[in-house]
């Protein structure tokens, strides 16, 4: 039997509703901080949602706010006959503006009150109803459902966007883009990579794709390690390392940073697997030091479907709302659903396209690494080609960003010297849906799991 919300019991706060729509028509300054923080959607009372939609749009209009362009405007839509006694009922429903700031966080409040109560009534429907999804299935849906429910600063999922609206977020993010106060996206600390991409988008799917040992896990987590140092929160999901390996891949990493005069390293990879002297454990306590300051979460079980990564993934991003980045390693680890019917080729597609939906959903960018198919070494040229990606047809179509990583000394070890491939590794971008194409250059060490800039080392 389901649950049902009666109407009686819906929350709302119709005097704080009202306390908004008074200030701003008392106070027409005061509307840019009343649209960017309140859409229609968080009014419960049908006048109070009808009211604002109207000042929205006297606002994109460009009309000046008062009492009588309001009621002009009500008038000509039919909304009302004789609007002016209820408006007036509006300004007199307010002491100050000071009151506006707690008002719009009190609609916002029992917004998201009403979104958990309407949650709950799909759960009910999804537990008791005949459904074809099985138990973890059930399960990420209903936390979904809570998470997109208690997110207080989430718009209506539904909500039509004007082009207007759109276009004035475009032209602001363009100036403080030209004026060198926002990024386009996430960089990673790589020059010659973020030239190419100017940074990963939120809402995008990367796919970062190679074969066995060309550093795909070690450039991820290079990659991480910078955005971390930054104060972005990241989360890696490792599908097949441990967390205590990559903890160990982090400090490695970070002690090539430690050199004498002459370049040396002064704790190599091999003695911080072994031994270290007093001298050598100093410089890699400091090493420490610097590494556990950083915002990385770690997921290191093996099997997790993407059911539970896009839980374990919500619930990260509600106790750290500014998780910035998520890395997958690596997509043909994820496992099946225990259901599933359809071919492996055609679960990848729903994955990808499932992972793709996830970093929308949580408005950060997604970097799942996968595996190249074994056609590369059959061909003379072993660069990477998209059909190379496995099931390469629903891995590009949801992919947002492609990109390889390639390492011609691998190849041939013996020519490497003569071709000037000798330490260098290429990240090739094969596909961006909002950018160009490209070949970044970066070095190689391996002994240290690290890259560096070729351009700038």
């Amino acid at each position: 039997m389901t649950t049902t919300v009666e109407t009686s019991s819906i929350p709302f706060d119709a005097a704080s509703e009202r306390r908004v729509l008074g200030i701003v028509m008392q106070y027409p300054d005061l509307m840019d901080r009343v649209v960017s923080n309140l859409k229609e959607a968080h009014f419960y009372l049908p006048e109070n949602r009808l009211i604002f939609k109207r000042i929205n749009e006297l606002y994109r209009e460009g009309v000046k706010l008062s009492s009588t362009a309001l009621s002009r405007k009500l008038i000509q839509n039919g909304d009302m006959d004789e609007p002016s006694q209820f408006l007036k009922g509006l300004m007199d429903s307010f002491i100050s503006r000071s009151e506006l700031e707690p008002s719009i966080l009190s609609i916002k409040e029992e917004y998201a009150k009403r979104r958990i109560l309407e949650a709950t009534d799909e759960i009910a429907k999804l537990i008791t109803g005949k459904s074809d999804l099985d138990l973890g299935a059930v399960q990420a849906k209903a936390q979904q459902l809570i998470f997109e429910a208690t997110s207080i600063e989430a718009d209506a999922s539904n909500e039509v966007k004007d082009l207007l609206e759109v276009l004035e977020r475009c032209y602001t993010n363009l100036v403080a883009r030209s004026e060198g106060t926002k990024p386009s996206g996430l960089t990673v600390g790589y020059p010659s990579v973020d030239a190419i991409t100017t940074g990963f988008k939120n809402k995008d799917l990367i796919i970062l794709a190679g074969r066995p040992s060309m550093g795909k896990t070690a450039l991820a987590l290079n990659w991480s390690m910078n955005i971390a140092k930054r104060g972005k929160p990241v989360l890696i999901f490792s599908l097949e390392m441990d967390d205590e390996s990559i903890g160990d891949r982090f400090v490695i990493s970070e002690l090539f940073s430690y050199r004498t005069e002459d370049g040396s390293p002064i704790v190599t990879s091999f003695e911080y697997q072994t031994k270290l002297d007093e001298e050598k454990m100093k410089y890699t306590a400091e090493a420490f030091n610097d590494l556990y300051r950083l915002p990385i979460k770690i997921v290191d079980k093996r099997g997790l479907t993407v059911d539970e990564i896009k839980a374990k993934a919500r619930q990260v991003k509600a106790e750290e709302p500014g998780l910035s980045l998520i890395i997958i390693d690596y997509l043909q680890l994820i496992k099946p659903r225990d259901n599933s019917k359809t071919s492996w080729a055609l679960q990848v597609g729903e994955i990808v396209r499932e992972l793709r939906d996830l970093a929308g959903e949580l408005d950060l960018p997604i970097i799942l690494l996968s595996q190249l198919n074994r056609g590369v070494e059959l061909r003379e040229n072993k660069r990477p080609l998209m059909s190379d990606l496995r099931d390469s047809g629903n891995i590009e179509e949801f992919a947002d960003v492609v990109c390889f990583v390639y390492r011609d000394e691998y190849y041939y070890p013996n020519q490497a010297e003569e071709r000037g491939t000798k330490g260098v590794a290429e990240v090739i971008f094969a596909k961006q849906r909002k950018g160009e194409t490209g070949t970044a250059y970066l070095r190689w060490h391996p002994e240290y799991a690290r890259f560096i800039d070729q351009a700038f080392e």
